[in-house]
């Protein structure tokens, strides 16, 4: 076989969803709301009927129900007053609409314990999206930490980040921090904010990542574009940035409930936070990344390297082999390359262009130092100063370095001499491709 194509789609949604309502049945949703007055349980259990009742024929779905603070009387203050009620199955609707009209609101509000229960209604396996909505009117009443748990759960992969839809004024904007927050004043928002939460969960999203050159043109492409969770800091999706034959960009299914920093894997990286998609439809992303080319080469030698940073800037990039093209973005870089000596070049990267830094060919010296000891090797610059190059072996009388063309000076002290002044001292020129000795005490 000749030629490999890739035909299996590896980055996909999972066909299948898991929602699981969380839904508040603590004493203070049978407080009066909208102008029927009824209470906040009684709206939610007609909201919600409706709702669940539409979805009897999405066979990619499951659902379950959970409630809290609904078995206890308030004066009791448990704690832990919280039951899976209708666990994940197909064609349970009937069954959670049934639960739903027999809840009695009751006791407290225990949302962080109830969320740590909830993480283990969802079965084990693949090939679902886990999906949970809290429904509350509340904040916690039991001295939970809400907001690091659910990060917690996310983090292992327990389920996406979680939609929290507060009923009224009760309800806190504090509750942000531990999924998607969202504030329901009335029946009819509650109505609305449920609703676009199913389908911001089922909505086929997709998005094409733009990589825009320095004429604003999509024509950069071939590199990593990674899709990070903006909350958890974890990696979704991650694709080679594709342009078909026409140039156009590819296009992919991403999920929409996520919130997105996007980092595309450019030399330096380029990142775009907080990047919300819009559910259920196309969404082009235009991202600047104008690049061009760094070649390093010296006549004669394949292993060198090059060490690349920013202009002005310790960290380094990358170290780049003699040879190779790297693309970096447009921009100021120093090229430091890890020769004897070291060379530092300050260059500027320019659209679609290559800038080429050509070394000489080194040359060998062959020292003789009569005896192992101690000592340096320094360049002798164009206006007579030094630069310390490196130390010499002292392990050795006799060694070999590669070094560039140049005018240089070894200084030596044998390990068993009587003091420093018998430090001897050799100034040699090496040449392009030159093999000499150096005797350091002749």
């Amino acid at each position: 076989m000749n030629g490999f194509t890739q035909t299996r789609e590896v980055q996909k949604l999972p066909e299948k969803t898991r929602i699981l309502f969380l839904v508040d049945g603590s004493g203070s949703m049978l407080d009066a709301w909208g102008k029927v007055n009824q209470s906040k349980m009684t709206v939610a259990k007609r909201i919600m009927t409706k709702l669940v009742d539409s979805l009897r024929h999405n066979n990619n779905l499951e659902l379950a129900l959970r409630v809290y603070g609904h078995r206890y009387a308030k004066e009791l203050n448990n704690c832990q007053d919280t039951r899976l009620e209708v666990p994940f199955n197909p064609k349970n609707h009937s069954l959670i609409i049934n639960t739903l009209n027999d809840i009695k609101p009751k006791g407290v509000t225990p949302i962080t314990y109830s969320l740590e229960q909830a993480a283990k209604d969802f079965p084990a396996g693949t090939g679902y999206r886990n999906i949970l909505i809290l429904i509350t009117d509340g904040i916690e009443s039991c001295g939970g930490d809400l907001c690091s748990t659910s990060k917690e759960l996310q983090l292992k992969g327990v389920f996406l980040r979680p939609y929290i839809i507060g009923l009224g004024t009760r309800a806190e904007k504090s509750l942000e921090c531990a999924g998607r927050y969202i504030d329901a004043n009335t029946p009819d928002e509650f109505n609305t904010i449920l609703n676009q939460a199913i389908e911001s969960t089922l909505a086929k999203t997709t998005v094409s990542v733009e990589l825009l050159d320095a004429r604003q043109q999509p024509t950069e492409s071939n590199v990593n574009v990674s899709f990070i969770n903006t909350y958890t800091g974890l990696p979704m999706y991650d694709f080679i940035h594709q342009r078909n034959e026409q140039g156009k960009t590819d296009t992919v299914e991403v999920d929409p409930v996520i919130e997105y920093d996007l980092v595309v894997n450019t030399m330096p990286a380029v990142v775009r936070r907080h990047v919300m998609l819009t559910i259920g439809k196309h969404n082009v992303i235009k991202i600047p990344v104008p690049q061009g080319n760094i070649t390093v080469q010296q006549e004669g030698r394949k292993d060198l390297q090059a060490v690349i940073r920013q202009e002005n800037q310790q960290e380094i990039l990358q170290t780049q082999h003699g040879g190779d093209t790297f693309r970096y973005l447009t921009g100021k870089y120093q090229v430091e390359t890890l020769t004897l000596p070291r060379r530092k070049f300050e260059i500027e990267v320019e659209p679609n262009k290559t800038k080429t830094i050509y070394l000489p060919s080194p040359g060998i010296v062959n020292f003789n130092t009569i005896s192992t000891g101690y000592g340096s090797l320094y360049e002798i610059n164009k206006d007579g100063t030094q630069t310390w190059v490196c130390s010499l072996d002292n392990q050795k009388p006799r060694f070999s370095l590669t070094l560039l063309p140049g005018r240089y000076k070894a200084v030596f002290r044998v390990k068993h001499a009587s003091g420093s002044k018998y430090t001897g001292f050799k100034q040699f020129t090496l040449k392009t491709g030159e093999t000499i000795t150096v005797n350091v005490f002749d």
